[in-house]
């Protein structure tokens, strides 16, 4: 990790349009780790949405990037997916949900800036549905806090050290509420 106090050590990027359905699941899944825990200096959670390449300073500022995402893999909805090393390329492009190509040319744009992080990680569960809905199918929504739990598993593999709040924050936002957020 570099010294350079403008760069972020960790950043933790939930990806995902909430209104479609399970594709959300990312975004939930940060929206609850940052209510239930305080990350160490240098890790940053971020609430990504569908924004692609607006966010390219941030992971091109980043020397570790886990995204949490939905992504389609052949195995029962709700299951976790881990996607590491020379396969975080291919998969942004062929089992990321319907944002996909905004994510692919999020990192081809880190890429070829020469400032890809130093590793990439997805972090994500199997959706059962896509299609237009507010919140996540029970399936998925089943499996979220196991999500958070793997995310906090990948930080501290990465040597942070999450503490778990004493009082969770709570999201006193209506519209957040109702996107399962």
């Amino acid at each position: 990790m570099t010294s350079d106090p403008a760069r972020i050590s960790v950043l933790v990027l939930g990806l995902g349009n909430v209104l479609c359905g399970d594709d959300g699941a990312g975004v939930a899944a940060v929206h609850r780790l940052r209510r239930g825990w305080t990350m160490p200096d240098g890790v940053r959670i971020v609430d990504g949405g569908t924004l692609g390449l607006d966010l390219l300073a941030l992971v091109a500022g980043s020397d570790r990037v886990l995204l949490v995402d939905a992504v389609r893999a052949d195995a029962p909805p709700g299951t976790l997916v881990r996607i590491c090393g020379d396969q975080v390329a291919p998969a942004v492009y062929e089992r990321l949900s319907p944002h996909q190509i905004g994510v692919a040319d999020l990192l081809a744009g880190a890429a070829l800036c020469d400032r890809y992080p130093e590793e990439a990680v997805i972090v994500g569960i199997v959706p059962e549905m896509t299609d237009l809905q507010l919140g996540c199918t029970p399936s998925v929504e089943a499996n979220l806090d196991a999500l958070v739990e793997r995310v906090l598993e990948e930080l501290r593999r990465l040597g942070c050290d999450p503490r778990r709040r004493e009082v969770t924050l709570d999201s006193h936002d209506e519209g957040a509420r109702a996107l399962g957020l």
